[in-house]
């Protein structure tokens, strides 16, 4: 794998782990971090053995934010619009991603890493982990999609009230909300989200890359509309060798075996 300066990526079966890696900043994420990242991400969609990635910070924390030595940095409307650029490519990486994303998140994972995480298809916290978006305590509003993705997965009411307080809540909590999938003992995230990436390691791999970007760019259109995409890549699929595999191997009670073609 790829040597990064800010990231730690390995593979461990089916699984790809980027683990976050700027202790000295508790993980606060950099530029450097944001384009590493993307460029981490571009390069396991095109590896046909990782079937799903998984972003940690580690045993300790997720991150701490953004790092608010660089934000403090942008005095003008362009620095800001190509700062923002920067955040919303790295998360457009995750969301497009043909591979299931998976945050395990232990400790603290504030503002900019909750957004971070937002992005992700799947979040599993534990025990003791903590969230927040804190923009309105620094004068500023969430703008790494927070305003947007949040809302889209706890409901505008739990949105508002956790971009108003811009206090820290539990892991019970959110998963309470619904903004993270899996509650686990503390110190278990990591093993829980290769856990479900072993269960996806075992469907057809265009099958969750379909499902993933029908349900990502179906939500964003009125129902008309997204029924009739959801039919179009229905019959794209249908053409696969993977659809003849799976449906031969239901009826032969069999373990398909998939290529992803």
């Amino acid at each position: 794998m790829k040597v990064y300066n800010t990231l730690h990526v390995e593979k461990d079966g089916p699984a790809c782990v980027i683990i976050l890696n700027r202790p000295q900043r508790r993980n606060a994420i950099s530029v450097e971090l944001m384009d590493e990242l993307v460029d981490a991400m571009r390069a396991l969609d095109n590896d046909a053995e990782v079937r799903g990635v998984i972003i940690t910070g580690g045993n300790e924390y997720f991150a701490a934010g953004a790092d608010l030595n660089e934000a403090l940095e942008i005095k003008t409307a362009e620095q800001g619009v190509d700062y923002f650029r920067r955040w919303h490519r790295v998360c457009d990486a995750l969301e497009i991603s043909k591979k299931p994303v998976i945050a395990a998140i232990e400790g603290f994972c504030m503002t900019g890493a909750c957004e971070l995480v937002l992005a992700c298809d799947l979040r599993v916290g534990a025990k003791g982990s903590t969230y927040a978006i804190t923009s309105s305590r620094i004068g500023t509003v969430a703008g790494a999609g927070g305003t947007q993705r949040l809302p889209r997965i706890v409901g505008t009411a739990y949105a508002l009230e956790i971009l108003f307080a811009a206090e820290p809540f539990t892991a019970e909590d959110a998963y309470r909300m619904g903004l993270i999938n899996r509650l686990t003992e503390k110190g278990g995230a990591l093993a829980e989200a290769k856990k479900l990436v072993e269960l996806y390691a075992t469907r057809a791999p265009l099958s969750l890359a379909l499902a993933k970007r029908a349900v990502h760019r179906g939500i964003q259109m009125d129902l008309a509309s997204a029924l009739e995409f959801e039919t179009f890549l229905v019959t794209t699929i249908y053409g696969t060798e993977d659809k003849k595999e799976g449906i031969s191997a239901f009826l032969e009670k069999r373990k398909a075996d998939f290529k992803g073609r």
